[in-house]
C-alpha cells in the first residue's frame, strides 16, 4: 500500500505491527519519529531564509528554527557573521568595551541571536539561512516533504518508537537498521544534490 498521507501512514504502521487496537497511540509513535528525525536529518528541503532588522543586542529566532546555516548582513556590502560561543562573545565585549557598531559576531544565547558589536543603527538587515523544523503531520496537515519523498523513514521511525510500548518485539532491531539506512540515504542525497555536480566551474573576477 502506498504511503502518501498521514492516514495511510497510520494504516501501514498498524499493518506492520499486525495490531488493530493501537489507533490512539500510533500518532504518538509518529510524533516521536518526527522528533528523532529532526535531530538526525539535514536535508536541503529543510533550509529556509528569512530577514529581519537588527536594532538591539538580542533578536528572536524564527519559530521553526532548528539550526543555523549562515547569518549575514545585507546592508551595504554583504558580510557573514562569525559564530562564537557564549564565552567568546563575553570576551569580545570585554576586550572592546561593549562598543556599538556594525555587528561582526553572533552567538546563540537563551534562545535568541546575540550580536556584537551591538547595532548602532536601525537600518541593519540580517539575512538568516537556517534548517527549519518540518511541520508535523496531523489530521489537518496530512503530508509534508518527508512523507512525500521518504515515507520509509517515518514508517520505520514510528515502528522503532512503538517498541517501548509493545515491550519485546523481535523485529525492533530490523526496523532500527532500516531507519538508520533511510536517514543515511536522506542526508547523502541532500549532499549529492548540493555538492555532487562535476560540471565546469565559473570563475568570478573580484573588483
Amino acid at each position: 500500500m502506498a504511503i502518501t498521507t498521514y492516514a495511510e501512514l497510520k494504516t501501514n504502521i498498524a499493518d506492520f505491527l499486525n495490531r488493530s487496537d493501537l489507533t490512539s497511540v500510533i500518532p504518538t509513535f509518529i510524533s516521536l519519529a518526527e522528533v528523532d528525525l529532526h535531530r538526525k536529518v539535514r536535508h536541503w528541503r529543510m533550509e529556509k531564509r528569512s530577514t529581519t532588522t537588527l536594532d538591539t543586542q538580542y533578536s528572536q529566532f524564527p519559530q521553526d528554527f532548528l539550526e543555523p546555516i549562515r547569518l549575514s548582513l545585507t546592508t551595504g556590502n554583504t558580510s557573514r557573521l562569525e559564530l562564537l560561543s557564549q564565552a567568546q562573545m563575553m570576551e569580545q565585549r570585554e576586550l572592546n568595551r561593549n562598543n556599538t557598531g556594525t555587528p561582526r559576531f553572533y552567538a546563540i544565547t537563551d534562545g535568541s541571536i546575540e550580536v556584537f558589536p551591538t547595532p548602532d543603527s536601525d537600518t541593519i538587515i540580517l539575512e538568516m539561512v537556517y534548517y527549519a523544523r518540518t511541520e508535523a503531520l496531523s489530521d489537518s496537515n496530512t503530508t509534508n516533504w518527508l512523507l512525500t519523498y521518504y515515507p520509509d523513514a517515518l514508517l520505520y521511525g514510528a515502528l522503532v518508537h512503538s517498541a517501548p510500548y509493545l515491550a519485546d518485539d523481535p523485529r525492533t532491531q530490523v526496523w532500527g537498521t532500516l531507519l538508520q539506512n533511510a536517514i543515511g540515504a536522506i542526508n547523502a542525497e541532500s549532499d549529492k544534490a548540493k555538492f555532487g555536480g562535476t560540471g565546469h566551474k565559473m570563475k568570478f573576477r573580484s573588483y
